[in-house]
């Protein structure tokens, strides 16, 4: 009797193979990246938005008043922020969809949320005071925990931030811009040209 011949599958395609060798390498450089698209112009020129509020906050003769001058440094600040990260990205050839970028904007996000109700709650309390530490403890945090995704000097500037925050507990209420003034203007200033000269702008 004749032998059966036994079937094999056909085998993968070449190319298939070599388009899942490449997503997979991909993926892999993907993950050992880091986010280095914080912009060291743009958190300089953040910093120097603080340091004007600071002074037009110091001058202002209501605590409502004073929290609006920093929400609104804040909200310039952050369309600064994200101007000058998204040129920043595309100068580089990388986007802001990618995966270590979402995973900054997570570690940020997070404190972020955590502040905008922490500072609501301060502010129907009528506890201006202690908004000061709030934001530079949560500011840093949200930094410092972003900032595993990126280069060692974010993660540093997020440290130094914390610190300032637990500085100004101890300090009388009345310091509170001089606090502000330090972190969001000079941290941002300083640390915004060391990045800019050291990763790229």
């Amino acid at each position: 009797m004749p032998r059966a011949v036994r079937s094999t599958p056909p085998p993968d395609s070449i190319s298939g193979h070599a388009a899942d060798n490449l997503r997979f390498i991909r993926q892999a450089m993907e993950r050992g990246s880091t986010f280095t698209a914080v912009p060291g112009v743009g958190g300089a020129a953040m910093g120097v938005t603080a340091l004007v509020a600071a002074w037009v906050g110091s001058r202002q003769p209501t605590g409502d008043r004073w929290l609006l001058v920093w929400l609104g440094a804040a909200a310039v600040a952050a369309v600064i922020g994200l101007v000058t990260m998204a040129r920043k990205a595309k100068g580089a050839g990388s986007t802001l969809t990618g995966a270590n970028a979402r995973r900054f904007a997570v570690g940020l996000a997070a404190p972020f949320v955590a502040g905008a109700a922490i500072t609501y709650e301060l502010w129907a309390t009528r506890n201006f005071s202690v908004m000061t530490p709030a934001w530079l403890l949560l500011y840093g945090a949200g930094v410092l925990t972003g900032g595993i995704f990126s280069v060692a000097a974010v993660r540093l500037m997020g440290a130094a931030f914390m610190l300032l925050g637990m500085l100004a507990i101890l300090t009388p209420p009345d310091w509170g811009n001089v606090w502000l003034a330090v972190g969001f203007g000079g941290l941002q200033i300083g640390f915004g040209i060391y990045i800019a000269r050291h990763h790229g702008g």
